[in-house]
């Protein structure tokens, strides 16, 4: 994407590219991966004749389904070797992004977890019609099925998350309240406190990806999630830090140690409590919390 903005394609490009980027995030849930996509969708549009395309918006999101769909079926192999509980790469957003509820929900680590349940298609179903809101027939040119088998996936991909999600709309304040009384309660050690702001069905997950210390298996129940944070899996230690941050549309705990990104913490919350805690400190998937990431619809 050499050139100066004076290259139609490049300006089409260049105006699309933060949706570009967020379709194909919400699909992989890898930021690096996204970013592989985007540089291939750019390939195949660089070669496209601007005057025969009538949708430039929809004919880039086609390019970017597909890319991404590929990659999707790869990335599925290689998560059955991953070593330990598979979280999707964080993402520093900027405050904007919760402003638009729908869009946070989406990217969220809870949704995209939900969404890495369904097959490749569903999801691309899913993700371009419920989150983008592009007509079945747009889909089905970037899925390439027929309008109607998309509105029958997308039917059961609705039900599937449906089922999944998390129950109600729990705003921003909500979620960074329940997360300031969970962030206090670690760094004393206060096991009541603790008890008090995790929910009883809570599943904490950790990735280390097989490179950092974590959690090799998930860990449920309030009791044995608050023990297990009170003695050690949140080690406090004086050169440790916990910053709250916009994380994947909401807030989020940005860890430092020694001055350096150790992990990111998120956390799904439902009514006032914190149902879901996810912490990755594989160094692999940090490169995108040290600076913010426009994603947009």
């Amino acid at each position: 994407m050499s050139g100066h903005g004076t290259d139609p394609a490049t300006e089409v490009f260049v105006a699309h590219r933060n949706l570009l980027f967020t379709v194909a995030y919400e699909m992989l849930g890898s930021a690096a991966d996204a970013e592989d996509v985007l540089q291939e969708t750019w390939l195949r549009w660089a070669g496209v004749e601007l005057s025969v395309v009538r949708d430039r918006r929809s004919y880039l999101v086609r390019i970017v389904t597909r890319q991404a769909l590929d990659r999707l079926r790869v990335l599925g192999r290689r998560r059955e070797s991953y070593v330990g509980p598979w979280l999707p790469e964080p993402l520093l957003t900027t405050p904007d992004v919760a402003q638009d509820v729908e869009l946070a929900d989406s990217v969220s680590m809870a949704m995209l977890l939900v969404l890495e349940t369904l097959a490749p298609v569903e999801r691309a179903v899913f993700v371009l019609r419920e989150v983008f809101a592009l007509e079945y027939a747009e889909i089905a040119a970037a899925v390439g099925k027929t309008p109607s088998a998309v509105r029958q996936t997308a039917y059961r991909a609705r039900a599937h998350v449906a089922a999944r999600r998390p129950r109600g709309v729990v705003s921003p304040a909500q979620t960074r309240a329940a997360l300031e009384a969970f962030k206090q309660a670690v760094e004393t050690g206060d096991l009541q406190r603790l008890l008090d702001v995790l929910a009883p069905d809570v599943v904490a997950l950790s990735d280390g990806g097989g490179i950092r210390h974590a959690l090799l298996r998930p860990v449920v129940g309030a009791d044995s999630v608050a023990r297990l944070l009170a003695t050690g899996w949140w080690k406090r230690d004086a050169a440790r830090t916990a910053e709250i941050v916009q994380i994947n549309g909401g807030p989020g705990m940005l860890v430092r140690a020694g001055g350096r990104i150790d992990g990111v913490l998120a956390v799904r919350v439902e009514d006032g409590y914190i149902t879901g805690a996810y912490h990755v400190r594989n160094p692999q998937k940090l490169s995108y919390v040290s600076r913010e990431t426009t994603v947009s619809r």
